[in-house]
This record gives structure tokens, sequence and C-alpha cells, in this order.
């Protein structure tokens, strides 16, 4: 089995490239719909336990939760100590589920790849990428977030010219939908035929 780890900055279109893996029948692990779901239960008691207050009828408050560590590195070592040996376990649980179904191809969405060093865990890694036009565009159309948020969150991004050098593949989101599967079909007859290689 391959693993693909697939990432890409802010309105790229990772999450449009993610479900069009899925369509075409490949099990797709999201790491951050992983961490909403262990917000919403398993995680929720050691969470409220080490930072009370922060969890609402059972489940985080993402907002309080955030507030509470953002500016505190102790705090989010803290809370990393906490979700990650979870999150590892689901991980692991798809993993065990995809080999049962033979899947030749499994995909990890992980937002941060190569800033967390995740690209060590995969063997290949897909970047998706459009211009920085489209990328500003797509973002402040979803009115929720500002000019100034945007661009904090760019900066804390790693470069997304940095990241495509680094892509085994780019998946160039700029021309609509069908240009993307056609991208998706090539990327998983290569990659089927390229050595194994995370550590």
């Amino acid at each position: 089995m391959r693993i693909l780890g697939l990432t890409g900055s802010i309105g790229m279109g990772k999450s449009t490239t993610a479900k069009l893996f899925a369509e075409a029948g490949v099990p797709v692990y999201d790491a951050d719909a992983a961490v909403h779901q262990l917000y919403e239960g398993e995680a929720a008691p050691a969470i409220e336990a080490a930072f009370p207050g922060t969890t609402v009828n059972g489940k985080v408050d993402r907002p309080k939760l955030s507030a509470r560590v953002v500016h505190d590195p102790a705090a989010i070592k803290q809370l990393e100590q906490i979700v990650h040996p979870m999150l590892g376990a689901s991980r692991q649980k798809f993993f065990a589920d995809a080999e049962a179904a033979k899947a030749p191809v499994v995909v990890l969405d992980i937002p941060l790849l190569f800033e967390t060093g995740g690209e060590k865990r995969v063997d290949a890694v897909v970047v998706v990428s459009t211009s920085p036009e489209l990328q500003r565009e797509r973002v402040l159309a979803r009115g929720t977030m500002d000019e100034a948020k945007l661009d904090a969150i760019i900066a804390k991004q790693a470069p997304d010219a940095e990241k495509r050098r680094r892509a085994d593949f780019v998946v160039d989101t700029s021309h609509g939908l069908e240009p993307v599967r056609a991208q998706i079909a090539h990327i998983l007859a290569e990659v089927v035929k390229m050595p194994q290689r995370r550590t």
C-alpha cells in the first residue's frame, strides 16, 4: 500500500482535491476532521482536566481552548501530548482498515505536512496549488476571514513555492474540476510504480 501525503496552503483547493481522491475510490484520512472528532468525544475529558472551563456539554469549545493555549508554548505542548497519541491511534486504525480492504493507495490529508515533518511518514507528497490571486479570492469569498487574518495564516505556512519544489506531484486547481480529476488519475497510476519511501 502506498501512502500519499496531501497538503497545500489555505484556499488552494486541498479539501476539494481530497474529495476527488475519495470519489476515485481512495481512502482519505482527514487529520483536521480526526481532531474535531476527538474534541467532540474521546479527548474532551482529558482536555477539560488539563484546561478547566474549555469544554461545554462534554465537547471541547474550540474558541475557548484556542484562547487558552494560543500564546502559551507550554500549554500547546501539553495539549499536543493529550491529542497526538489519540490521533496516532485513529490513523493506525485507518491504515489497518485500508489494508484489510486491500487499498493500493491511501491519502493522508495533512494541512501542515511539511511544517510538522510529515513528509517522512509518506511515500509521496501531493501539493495542491493555485495562483496567489485566486487563493486570496477564494478565502475572502468564504466571508469568515479578513485580509489581516489571512496574511497571518499564510505567514505561518511554508511558502507555496517551497511546497511545490518539495512535492512529488503538484495539482493545479486553477482551471476547474475536470483537469484535477485527470491529474489525480495520473498520480494514482504513477504512485503505485514508485518505491516505498516512508521511514
